[in-house]
């Protein structure tokens, strides 16, 4: 999918997007290939506000440059685009958990970190503290449903092939406060 038709099928699926600065070629491709891109990844961002969770999205941080997911939900519903390409936002992670998506069946258990996911995966970094009691309004969850939807229908895969990092990466756990099985419910009755 080429970055005019990410944007087209965000904004198909009733999205409101944002594309913040020169998000088509912001990205980490440099580092390694973007592809064979198998799924969604799902994050939160353990910011407060919008602004500033949007700008560490696109810049990074000391250690972990930019940008870290390609589409930034915030608390009001919007996407703001930030890169596209190659993303550190997935890390390493699991490589029976990368065949299972590919596969669209249930995840096994995340037990090792032996495969780059930044190669395989769109990410969605979520506007949320991430500790459990930071609310998920209801127009966030359904933008992180429509975004994952959007990416889904284009490439004709089914909900299996979207992620919450806490599926891929052990040690991780967002997003904390919906759980992916719920999300994955919502996307599937969205593309039906």
């Amino acid at each position: 999918m080429s970055a005019s038709s990410f944007l087209k099928a965000l904004r198909a699926e009733g999205l409101t997007v944002v594309e913040v600065g020169d998000w088509r070629d912001h990205n980490r491709n440099h580092k390694g290939p973007w592809g064979p891109v198998n799924g969604v990844m799902i994050h939160h961002t353990v910011t407060r506000g919008s602004a500033a969770t949007v700008e560490i999205c696109r810049k990074g941080y000391a250690g972990l440059p930019g940008p870290l997911c390609h589409g930034v939900i915030t608390k009001d519903g919007r996407v703001h685009l930030v890169g596209y390409g190659r993303a550190n936002h997935a890390g390493l992670g699991d490589d029976d958990v990368l065949r299972a998506v590919v596969e669209e069946k249930a995840l096994p258990r995340d037990n090792e970190a032996n495969t780059d996911g930044n190669r395989h995966f769109y990410g969605f970094e979520c506007e949320n503290l991430g500790d459990g009691d930071d609310p998920w309004p209801a127009a966030q969850l359904e933008a992180i449903e429509r975004a994952a939807a959007a990416v889904c229908r284009h490439h004709g895969w089914n909900e299996r092939s979207v992620i919450g990092h806490l599926e891929w990466q052990p040690g991780k756990v967002d997003p904390r406060g919906f759980t992916m099985a719920s999300m994955r419910e919502r996307i599937r009755d969205r593309l039906k």
